[in-house]
């Protein structure tokens, strides 16, 4: 094939456009990344679908690595070093030819010094990156041969006393940077330990014997290691300098971000430090661009839902909600929306508290307090830019609240979080807030209410029979029973032992009728208003959750722990 074919298939078979393919191109000769990787990065197509094009340019085979099972005698033909340099993964051998997994066919020079290291044929398959890195580390182990374990003993068996009042002068070594040094191996082991079991943040906490080091991974805290409490100064210190924060200051919350690369990916840290009564306490959020590259499929929306979702958020005007309590999903729903909605004849622009993710495509705005550029301000702003979409990242007072409504009353499609627990509570709380029922009543269009459930591992989830009081509890029918799929993970290295892997949203979908709309007019009660919806064909949060773990998606136990039955 010509040199070209990956880019002629791509186009031929309209998985992506040819200006999208221009635009990808234009962004792979600046940044001197391969074509392949920016058409995902720039969100035009899934990874797996990219694979499955260069595989067929390539006249290679597709694998895909989360159904395969390498056995131990073959992944030891291939040293973890070389794997993890090259993003390299062993499937089989055959006749004293190994068969590797790589996702950049055009590096004949790694092919090559393969041959020459492993002293054997080499047959390359494709696979994507995120499945080779995840099974370079679930079959070779976390880091290059050194453990957690391991590297805190190097830190108990060093006699260095790392106290509070030698922190300046360890710090002025650290700004050099020295890779070598103890606390700089730690702390980077500490982000690429939680990076590698996919944690949404690490927690490092300081009491009066210890440091307690925890990770959230699906929503979940996992306390990982505890290093001794004379290690809390040189944490601290390596965690500001790379935060670019001051070292100095003790008494006073700090905020920073630290921008690193780990295999291969390239991650943004939120770093937050609070004194508290035994030292600094530092939380770091992880922000991984691929969280914000679902599609509104990937959300976990019921095909009606889904179909009527799509649907709203075609409309030319009017207010999307979208509610739930801190660590709901809220962000991931409102930027798999714009994703949708992102074509080059379509303008967004988004004032955020702060920006998280950055868009290709779309304006976003960093609100800014400390300069009066709150979200009402940039609001009225924006209009002046004559945008179709506007995303407000919460709608925190009245000011903001009737900004967004006047904005979807002329003739601009608004999308914003509200913090309630349902979605008929979105309409009691925007009137409680002060803006006037009658806007309230004409703006909004649908509210959508969510929260996150853990599913159930695929690789190890087996068929299960759930007690008869949780499902008395869930209110199950007999009728329902007749189909349903219980299904519950038993613990496997893929899931950590914690029997699920990854999340998915359990939602309701209020979609605004003439008796919403006139019931939120009349300023009716909650219960009055959830009635109604019901009676459009709202199913209630508790309900999706409950048909999901009649799916065998999730379990009764995740549902119980975000929601709750409702008496409609």
């Amino acid at each position: 094939m010509p040199p070209d074919a990956f880019s002629q298939i791509l186009v031929s078979e309209g998985i992506v456009s040819a200006e999208q393919l221009a635009e990808a191109m234009r962004m792979a000769s600046t940044s001197g990344k391969k074509v392949h990787d920016e058409v995902v990065r720039l969100g035009y197509v899934e990874a797996v679908k990219v694979m499955k094009v260069l595989a067929k340019a390539h006249r290679l085979k597709f694998v895909n690595l989360a159904d395969i099972s390498v056995p131990e005698e073959i992944v030891q033909l291939l040293p973890e070093s070389v794997a993890r340099e090259n993003t390299i993964f062993p499937l089989s051998e055959s006749g004293g030819t190994l068969r590797i997994a790589t996702c950049d066919p055009t590096d004949m020079d790694a092919q090559e010094k393969l041959r020459f290291i492993l002293n054997r044929e080499i047959e390359m398959a494709l696979a994507v990156r995120e499945q080779i890195v995840e099974s370079i580390n679930r079959h070779y182990g976390l880091s290059d041969g050194e453990s957690a374990d391991s590297m805190l003993q190097e830190f108990t068996d060093t006699a260095i006393d790392f106290t509070e009042t030698a922190v300046e002068q360890q710090a002025a070594a650290a700004q050099e940077d020295n890779s070598d040094a103890p606390v700089v191996k730690l702390v980077n082991l500490i982000i690429t330990e939680a990076v590698q079991l996919r944690a949404s943040d690490i927690h490092i906490e300081p009491f009066e014997d210890r440091v307690r080091i925890r990770y959230r991974i699906d929503g979940r805290l996992v306390e990982r290691d505890n290093p001794p409490r004379r290690l809390l100064g040189a944490i601290l210190s390596r965690i500001k300098i790379l935060s670019r924060l001051d070292i100095a200051e003790r008494r006073r919350p700090q905020d920073g971000r630290i921008k690193l690369t780990a295999d291969g990916k390239d991650y943004d840290l939120r770093v937050s430090v609070l004194p508290t009564n035994h030292g600094q306490s530092v939380v770091m959020r992880i922000l991984d661009k691929d969280n914000i590259r679902v599609g509104i499929r990937q959300l976990g929306l019921s095909e009606h839902d889904f179909r009527n979702f799509k649907t709203l958020i075609r409309r030319p005007n009017g207010i999307i909600l979208v509610t739930g309590p801190t660590g709901s999903g809220k962000t991931t729903t409102l930027y798999a929306s714009l994703n949708e909605l992102n074509r080059p004849d379509t303008k967004i622009i988004t004032a955020e508290d702060p920006v998280e993710y950055y868009l290709a495509g779309i304006n976003q705005v960093e609100v800014r307090h400390n300069i009066g550029l709150d979200f009402a301000r940039v609001i009225r702003a924006m209009l002046r830019q004559a945008p179709n979409v506007i995303l407000v990242g919460e709608m925190r007072d009245t000011e903001t609240a009737q900004m967004g409504i006047q904005a979807s009353l002329t003739g601009h499609l608004v999308f914003s979080t509200l913090h309630t627990n349902d979605a008929p509570s979105a309409i009691t709380r925007m009137i409680d807030m002060g803006v006037p029922a009658y806007l309230v009543a004409s703006s909004i269009i649908a509210v959508v209410a969510q929260r996150l459930v853990r599913v159930n591992c695929v690789k190890c989830k087996q068929p299960f029979q759930p007690l008869d009081t949780a499902i008395e509890t869930a209110g199950v029918t007999a009728e329902m029973l007749k189909g349903a799929t219980f299904m519950k993970g038993r613990g496997c290295a893929n899931c950590t032992k914690s029997g699920y892997k990854g999340r998915l949203g359990i939602f309701e979908l209020m979609v605004m009728s003439g008796k919403i709309r006139e019931l939120a007019f009349q300023g009716a009660p909650t219960q009055d208003i959830r009635r109604a919806a019901c009676a459009n064909g709202m199913r209630v949060m508790f309900d999706d959750g409950i048909q999901k773990v009649l799916r065998g998606i999730t379990s009764f136990d995740e549902v119980f722990r975000v929601a709750k039955k409702v008496e409609a």
